[in-house]
């Protein structure tokens, strides 16, 4: 009888202490439904426009538990939505996450509003690549049979999907600097977006994802309305308002982001997650906007593409298999 209450003991603990993969692709399906969200809403405004709105729809969102953090303690501690005080230091670290994460960001919703979807989805999944190298040489992560399998797959059909664009990006090279532009952005982007995906695994080691998440996303904002701002100052100067479509997308950008972020930040507060397979697993979401723009955006070269996202699967399947 005691051998069967260890036994279920320990099914308990597995399932609770592999919860990290889980939260993996949860932010990872999110990514992708934030990803499609992003393409609709550029379709017609700017990009400091949809960012800024984003921003400050997302900072609306959290500000909700920040307040009743404060005011009401005796409710929210305890739950999953509590935000706890940060220190000074704290706050500096995290004011310089929001300078990482949002000069990605910049660079990214660039890229993506002058190139195809089922292009930047793919290349912003090799990020996780850089990651890799990151993780291997900073934090000395180790990853087993199945795990490094799962990134060769998954970079691998990145790779091969790059080499069938070698005339497309040979005509880009032709086309003129402000084409070239847009793909140099891409690139920071993604490197940008690596470095953040290390000092995340730095952050939650030491501080409450929910505290990080909130304090990171007020700054962001804060720093995108200076940004908005100057870019609008002639208008502003001419008490003229920025015209700005409306749309639902926007509100879905922040929902998805919100979402995505916070289960990502609680899998690596977990001692076991390791980043390098957390990042594989969350760029996974590439998938999601693959099959938006080859389906719903009619996107071309149907046949490369797929092929591209049946090998990311593949690789996500292996991480997943060995990760549990």
């Amino acid at each position: 009888m005691q051998s069967e209450k260890q036994r279920i003991y320990e099914q308990g603990y597995a399932r609770e202490k592999n919860m990290w993969i889980v939260l993996a692709f949860l932010s990872a399906l999110c990514l992708g439904g934030y990803d499609i969200s992003k393409k609709i809403a550029l379709r017609e405004n700017k990009v400091v426009d949809i960012l800024t709105l984003s921003v400050l729809v997302s900072s609306s969102i959290l500000l909700v538990p920040l307040c009743l953090s404060r005011l009401c303690p005796e409710l929210m501690t305890g739950t999953h939505f509590y935000v706890p005080q940060l220190d000074t230091r704290a706050h500096i670290l995290t004011l310089l996450k929001s300078a990482i994460v949002l000069s990605s960001w910049v660079f990214a919703y660039v890229s993506l509003k002058h190139l195809p979807l089922s292009i930047v989805s793919p290349m912003q999944a090799t990020r996780p690549m850089w990651t890799l190298v990151g993780a291997l040489l900073i934090f000395d992560e180790r990853l087993n049979g199945w795990q490094w399998t799962g990134v060769a797959l998954a970079i691998g059909s990145i790779f091969l999907f790059s080499l069938g664009k070698r005339k497309q990006i040979h005509q880009i090279a032709h086309e003129g600097e402000g084409n070239r532009g847009y793909y140099v952005c891409l690139v920071l982007a993604i490197l940008i977006g690596a470095g953040s995906g290390l000092y995340d695994k730095y952050l939650m080691r030491q501080y409450d994802h929910n505290a990080v998440q909130v304090y990171y996303t007020l700054y962001q904002a804060a720093m995108m309305l200076v940004v908005w701002a100057v870019m609008h100052r002639e208008d502003l100067a001419n008490r003229r308002w920025p015209q700005i479509r409306w749309t639902s997308a926007i509100v879905l950008i922040s929902a998805f982001l919100v979402v995505s972020d916070n289960v990502y930040m609680l899998a690596l507060r977990d001692p076991a997650s390791m980043i390098a397979v957390v990042s594989t697993i969350r760029r996974g979401g590439a998938v999601i906007g693959f099959a938006y723009g080859l389906i719903w955006l009619r996107e071309d070269e149907v046949w490369p593409k797929v092929a591209c996202m049946a090998g990311i699967c593949a690789g996500l399947v292996c991480l997943a298999m060995g990760s549990v």
